[in-house]
Order: C-alpha cells, then structure tokens, then sequence
C-alpha cells in the first residue's frame, strides 16, 4: 500500500464570505469537521495548512513557508511537511465532495507515475482535490519564489494525469461535486441544496 496523507487547506483569507469559511456552520456541522471526516475515510494521516492558533485543536498543523501566496503556497508547505509519497490536497470549501470520489482520484494517482493527479471539471482543473507526489514541492518552490502563484501553469510543465470530465461522468460524478464557498450566496444555496436532501 502506498503511503497516502491528506491535507486540508485552511489558510485563505476569506474575503469575500467575510467570515472564515472553516467554520461556516453546513447543515449540523462545520465545513471543517465534514473536511476532517472525509479526509479520514480515506487515511489516518491528516493535517491541517493554515493558522495553529486556530486549527491546532483539530489535527495537526502545518504553517504556510510563502505566506499569503494562495493555494500554492498551501500545497507547498504540504509537501514540505509530508513524508508520505503520495497527498491528497483538499480545500476546506467543499462540501458536495463525498469519500468515494476521494477514492477513485487516490486510486488513478496509484496507477500513475504522474506528479499530479487531477480532476478537470466545470471547465476547469480542480487542483484542490487532486493527489500530488512529493516531488512537485521543488516546482512549486520555483513557482513561489518567482511570484507565480498560479498552480495551473505548473500542469504546463509536467504531464499531469487528467480525470477528465467523460471520465468522471462514466464513474458516476457530477461536476457539481467541485462546487466551493465564496460567497454569503454560495453558501444559502449550498444549505437549500443539503435541505433538500434531508
């Protein structure tokens, strides 16, 4: 079994919620404790990036190396902290995500020698909920020391392994299962959406 560790990135600002998005209270519980849950149906290894003060009480924290340098810079200081091969980056904000699709983009990156294992969906990558080996720590390093935040154009320089949305349709995923929290709005219409479930 190849080492796997997950890690859930907590540090964004935030701004345009205008609270911090990990507490956001979903249905019955916090969109951190519903990120914690999933993370641990998949690994027992499951770390927090983002501010100990307020995560440490969770799991295990690790601090950003490039502050305020968005995602990137969350996936990097993941990397650094990792002694697992293979890390699951997952962003706090999204809750339709559910285990069995965890399951299948960790199942492919085991398939793969590829750095990057990722989701294309909504017309676009979905870098955090994708697998990376630890070896692309040294391109994002480049990247952020650079000032190149985009994590996208790092995929130009390495051949990713792509889920592509077909993909992801035969494998019975929607690419509703992507969709984040940004704003007050994002959120009402993801409460009406688990309402309806119940």
């Amino acid at each position: 079994m190849e080492e796997l560790a997950v890690f859930i990135l907590a540090g964004g600002k935030s701004t345009r919620m205008g609270r911090d998005k990990a507490f956001l209270q979903l249905g019955n519980e916090t969109l951190l404790s519903r990120s914690l849950k999933l993370a641990h149906a998949v690994s027992e290894r499951v770390s927090i990036v983002g501010d100990a003060k307020k995560f440490a009480a969770f799991a295990p924290v690790v601090k950003d190396v490039y502050r305020d340098c968005g995602p990137l810079g969350g996936i990097h200081a993941a990397l650094t902290a990792t002694s697992a091969e293979l890390n699951l980056m997952l962003a706090v904000d999204l809750p339709f995500l559910q285990p069995d699709l965890l399951e299948y983009v960790i199942g492919q990156a085991k398939k793969s020698d590829a750095m990057v294992t990722v989701p294309r969906a909504g017309g676009g990558f979905q870098p955090l909920c994708a697998a990376y080996r630890r070896d692309f720590r040294n391109l994002a390093d480049d990247a952020l020391r650079n000032r190149k935040n985009k994590i996208d154009l790092l995929f130009a320089k390495i051949e990713p392994r792509i889920i592509g949305e077909e993909e992801l349709s035969r494998a019975e995923f929607s690419p509703e299962i992507f969709r984040n929290l940004n704003t007050p709005e994002d959120l009402q219409e993801a409460l009406a959406r688990i309402d309806h479930r119940l």
